[in-house]
């Protein structure tokens, strides 16, 4: 694919993303995960020469490929999709953050995994905060007791907490959904847990979500354009 347009739309995000802040009163740094799913090794190469580091993957089998060729070993990668516990085994060495760690079983076969190599895994409470019945995340009734199960992992590092939005148009619908995510993360905060990460929004409505204090971005379409898988 032809990824020329790429620097010219990462100068429009970053540009909006610098706007949106000043609207929601916020000015600490956000880092932009370059959503490399559904594209080849070309949109890794245009990405990393573009300056942006951080890339994100949903599947797996997928992101190994990308990881383990010889080009994707100068990203820092993010796991950000569903992660079943029997994949659990090919995350430590290759992925720097997991943004979907839902449950207290997927947490303990990372844990192991990540004992195995004497790594501290960067991990992400998923939280399903507009209970979607097709989204993956805990409830956020459960996400409290989740944290707390998730810190006392010697060799897991939860560093804040993930949502996705409903698909929607409504952007009142998707700016409750990524306050209440804040919200939340404070109360957690308010506790004991330092939980520096907000890692919410997408292409679709990265907008809102800066103006609610995210500090992570999951970026795909709107940097590389349309998917063909």
């Amino acid at each position: 694919m032809d990824f020329r347009a790429l620097p010219e739309r990462l100068a429009h995000v970053r540009a909006e993303i610098v706007r949106r802040q000043a609207s929601g009163g916020w000015n600490h740094p956000i880092t932009l995960v370059a959503v490399t799913k559904g594209f080849g090794l070309d949109a890794v190469a245009a990405a990393l020469a573009a300056g942006l580091t951080d890339l994100g993957e949903n599947r797996v089998q997928e992101a190994i490929e990308k990881i383990d060729a010889s080009v994707g070993r100068g990203a820092v990668w993010h796991m950000i999709g569903h992660l079943q516990r029997n994949k659990a085994r090919h995350v430590p060495g290759r992925f720097a953050v997991v943004h979907s760690v839902d449950s207290e079983p997927l947490a303990a076969a990372l844990a192991r995994r990540a004992a195995e190599q004497d790594v501290a895994m960067r991990v992400l409470l998923q939280v399903n905060v507009a209970g979607e019945k097709q989204k993956s995340g805990c409830e956020p009734a459960e996400a409290p007791a989740l944290a707390r199960a998730l810190a006392g992992h010697p060799h897991l590092k939860l560093e804040g907490l993930m949502t996705v939005a409903p698909l929607t148009e409504d952007g009142a619908v998707q700016r409750r959904t990524f306050r209440a995510l804040r919200v939340l993360r404070d109360a957690l905060q308010g506790e004991g847990l330092w939980l520096p990460a907000l890692s919410m929004g997408m292409s679709a409505d990265y907008g809102l979500a800066v103006e609610e204090g995210a500090t992570m971005l999951r970026l795909g379409t709107v940097l590389f354009g349309s998917r063909t898988a």
